[in-house]
């Protein structure tokens, strides 16, 4: 088999990225390691950023999202029951999507179908062969049988455990880690929202997230530490917890009801570089990894994949490099600085292991900064909605 661009990987990065190429005339083949119901299985954030939400409807798959996602003007942060509002639109003049990364995956796969992709699943084995090179090749086993695509260029969009990453010499990567000492528990439940906008709860029991997919599906997340197990926490234990740490009103009117997933998820901060090596391009969770506080996650994979389109056209429609050279530099840029934020925002919103009193009160001290200075709700608003690409 021969194409343009390989691209390892068929979670929403790797298939946004496909279908910004293909609608460009640029010619991909996508290989996954698991089946597609298990990418459309996977229990993902659902916040989108403005400039998520654009880049989605420029590639053709914004139409389902534009009717069935919920456009947020703001989100609530609170200390027990000090509820201070970050009003997005007010503060910017934009606003972030609700709408299910599971939902956009989905969107992906169809519009991909519709154009005739050449999408492998299930593969196994897969070796990037002569990365360095402008002759790049990729080998895997599927069935047992060895296969191989010649291509120009590779986009490793294949997560933290993926192939990609470890393609480049360990000697010629610089590894970045922050690793925090507690996880979330996360529960998706068939109930109305605790409230309208998704609440950041910090409590002296705890870190708590209200949030939902849409009107009758919700996710919520309580800190817990590494050591619990997702069998030791029974619905009844979880809303319990949980409601401790909303403020009192919210946590009297909420609706609760049996789980439909839970888990529990360890909060990571990580950036590999470079993220190119020859012909070998990282994208989203293959080079950085952040806490989901703040929604980051899929927003800064579509971020890079905004800035690899671009240089990949340029480079096999024009034979312009500039984008290609260009391309570190550019997205690394803004990881760094999403990287700073969901930092921030995990720092300002959960208890750490063995902390004194004074980290308590640096925690409220930012809330109430937060609920009077204009300023610094900007700051932060500007921030959660995405900086510009």
């Amino acid at each position: 088999m021969k194409t343009e661009v390989v691209i390892i990987g068929g979670g929403p990065s790797g298939l946004l990225l496909s279908q910004l190429l293909n609608r460009a005339g640029v010619d991909t083949v996508i290989l996954e390691r698991t089946s597609r119901a298990r990418v459309l299985a996977r229990i993902r954030a659902g916040v989108l950023e403005d400039g998520t939400v654009n880049l989605l409807r420029e590639a053709g798959v914004g139409d389902r999202m534009d009717r069935e996602g919920q456009p947020h003007e703001g989100c609530y942060l609170t200390d027990d029951d000090l509820m201070v509002r970050i009003n997005f639109y007010e503060l910017t003049g934009k606003k972030v999507m609700v709408y299910g990364q599971t939902e956009v995956t989905a969107d992906l796969y169809d519009a991909q179908d519709a154009i005739g992709t050449t999408i492998v699943h299930e593969v196994e084995g897969v070796v990037i062969q002569d990365a360095a090179t402008t002759a790049p090749y990729v080998e895997y086993t599927k069935d047992g049988v060895l296969h191989r695509v010649d291509c120009r260029f590779v986009a490793g969009c294949d997560g933290f455990h993926g192939v990609s990453r470890q393609t480049i010499p360990a000697e010629k990567r610089d590894e970045f880690e922050r690793v925090y000492p507690f996880g979330w528990l996360g529960v998706l439940s068939r109930t109305p929202p605790a409230n309208h906008e998704l609440i950041y709860a910090n409590s002296r029991h705890g870190f708590a997230l209200a949030s939902m997919r849409n009107e009758n599906l919700c996710r919520y997340y309580v800190q817990v530490p590494l050591t619990d197990k997702v069998e030791e926490w029974s619905d009844d234990r979880f809303w319990e917890a949980l409601k401790m740490r909303l403020p009192h009103e919210t946590a009297q009117n909420m609706i609760t009801g049996p789980s439909i997933e839970k888990s529990i998820a360890p909060l990571r901060s990580f950036v590999s570089e470079p993220l190119r090596w020859g012909s070998l391009f990282l994208v989203g969770d293959s080079a950085h990894i952040v806490p989901p506080t703040g929604a980051k996650g899929l927003n800064l994979a579509v971020s890079d994949v905004y800035y690899l389109h671009d240089a990949l056209i340029a480079a096999l429609k024009k034979n312009n490099m500039s984008g290609v050279e260009s391309y570190a530099d550019r997205a690394l840029a803004r990881i760094w600085k999403a990287m700073r934020f969901s930092w921030q925002m995990t720092t300002m919103l959960h208890q750490f292991d063995g902390e004194d009193s004074f980290a308590a009160q640096m925690r409220k001290a930012t809330l109430s900064h937060l609920s009077q200075s204009e300023t610094a709700r900007r700051d932060l608003a500007e921030n959660y909605i995405g900086l510009p690409f």
